[in-house]
């Protein structure tokens, strides 16, 4: 069987598209990762990206995204541009040998990330869906203790992710269509995530959704269906939530601490006791995914065993339900 096309070197050398705030948030914690270096970066302004560059000692910087991708300074790229944008950039990337490492969600409907595998299997490339919440300590400890029956039998779930966005006018990407706005796909993914990390595809999905005036979905509420449990999930732009997540079972309760899909740290209630775990994560919190990152390239992995594409492919789709459900749409679909 054919080997993995993984370039293997000592150092991985990444590479960014898209310099927003995400982006600098990643560079800042690609610094304190060992086994990595930030080499390139890419913006339709070549001023922007060497600002980018200078600022966090990146020795190429690129006016186009095209250029990076073609560039041999780099082995592995960082997507960071919106939504809609993602499998277009991804797929070029791939296409010129590039392993990536691409922001959630992956692609805005079942089919973009479908064509997405597809491209990452045929140039033998290392793909994976940036859900930094995946790799927190404090979430991985949680699904382990789930899965051993610490709380009996998962029965309940009640997840939110809300914050207060519709002072960012109309043009900003939260609230652009265009862009594939809305808060499903930007926080909502979240509380879906970790439904799906604990309980699986769920068998039936009711959901309602609260719509902006661009056009945009600003509030969505969810209920998935299990064979023993519900999860109460929710997602908005209108308001902010408590952002802690509770999930129950038939013998216990757990509790990631606010804000939960960073968390550093849990609470169990069982047996009329509360014990309190803390968890504190170093930078900002997203130096565990780039570590599976790395341990993937350089175990020759195409995909990681914590997150798989299988994992992309199903959340896509239950995502693309709750879409179908409440009528959110975009333009360009």
């Amino acid at each position: 069987m054919e080997k993995p096309k993984i370039h293997m070197v000592q150092e991985i050398r990444w590479g960014i598209v898209g310099l927003g705030r995400i982006a600098h948030t990643f560079a800042q914690d690609l610094a304190l990762v060992n086994g990595g270096k930030l080499t390139g970066v890419a913006s339709r302004s070549l001023e922007k990206a060497q600002v980018f560059a200078n600022q966090y000692g990146a020795e190429h910087a690129f006016g186009s995204y095209e250029s990076l991708f073609e560039s041999d300074a780099v082995d592995v790229i960082y997507i960071a541009t919106p939504h809609d944008s993602h499998e277009a950039l991804s797929i070029m990337a791939m296409e010129n040998g590039k392993h990536v490492l691409c922001e959630k969600p992956l692609g805005v409907n079942v089919t973009q990330v479908e064509r997405m595998i597809s491209a990452a299997k045929k140039n033998r490339v290392f793909l994976m869906e940036a859900l930094w919440s995946r790799f927190n300590p404090a979430i991985r400890a949680v699904k382990k203790l789930v899965n051993e029956g610490s709380i009996g039998q998962l029965a309940y779930l009640h997840v939110d992710f809300a914050f207060y966005a519709l002072d960012r006018g109309a043009h900003h990407r939260l609230l652009n269509p265009e862009l594939a706005g809305g808060s499903l796909l930007d926080i909502g993914i979240y509380p879906v995530f970790l439904s799906y990390l604990l309980l699986g595809k769920p068998q039936n999905i009711l959901a309602s959704s609260k719509f902006y005036e661009t056009g945009v979905e600003i509030q969505t509420s969810m209920i998935f269906e299990y064979e023993n449990a519900q999860a109460l999930l929710y997602s908005g732009l209108n308001s902010k939530s408590e952002m802690k997540a509770e999930i129950t079972g038939t013998e216990g309760s757990i509790f990631l601490h606010p804000k939960w899909h960073e968390a550093e740290g849990y609470t169990i209630e069982s047996d009329g006791k509360t014990t309190n775990f803390e968890l504190p994560t170093p930078g900002n919190g997203y130096t565990y995914e780039i570590e599976e990152v790395h341990s993937c390239l350089q175990s020759e992995k195409l995909q990681s065993d914590l997150w798989s594409l299988k994992d992309s492919l199903n959340l896509a789709s239950i995502l693309f339900e709750i879409r179908r459900k409440t009528g959110i749409t975009f333009p360009f679909e």
